[in-house]
């Protein structure tokens, strides 16, 4: 059975607000060995049941990193490399070019991202391609076809195996 190689990808949520979604993501991360960064405020607590449900067994082993606020985010973040996943963006996962250390940076089920931030940031805002008239994919689903495909981009032979 293929292995992952280990990578420095990252995922992170802004205020996320659905516990099972949060779950599912926790769980993707850790199958991938990719880091998960939450911004607050959330939208359940930690200890949720639902939470801890849909991440099952893993939660023990999830590398969290939880940030009381954008700011705290964006100084731990650094000058790291983020792209930011919306349904309003106009540039394709796709073109995206991928590299080891990205921010992957998700929005929350209701709002997305913050609108400031795709304003800022136009070349770093990227869609998941879908079918026309379709508003957009569920937050986990989401996480982990651009996780899959910045893995694939930045291990294209160990992908392959």
């Amino acid at each position: 059975m293929p292995t992952l190689p280990p990578h420095r990808l990252k995922i992170a949520l802004i205020r996320p607000q659905i516990a099972p979604n949060t779950g599912n993501i926790a769980r993707l991360c850790v199958a991938t060995g990719t880091e998960l960064h939450l911004v607050r405020p959330l939208g359940f607590v930690l200890s949720d049941r639902e939470l801890k449900r849909s991440a099952m067994d893993y939660w023990p082993r999830l590398k969290l990193t939880v940030h009381d606020d954008d700011a705290a985010f964006f100084a731990a973040m650094g000058g790291a490399r983020r792209w930011l996943l919306s349904s309003q963006g106009t540039r394709s996962i796709w073109d995206a070019d991928f590299r080891d250390g990205d921010f992957l940076i998700l929005g929350n089920e209701t709002h997305g991202l913050p609108a400031e931030w795709l304003a800022r940031e136009p070349e770093r805002t990227i869609r998941i391609p879908q079918a026309a008239g379709e508003r957009c994919l569920n937050l986990s689903t989401a996480a982990g076809i651009a996780l899959y495909e910045a893995l694939r981009q930045i291990r294209p032979h160990a992908m392959r195996s």
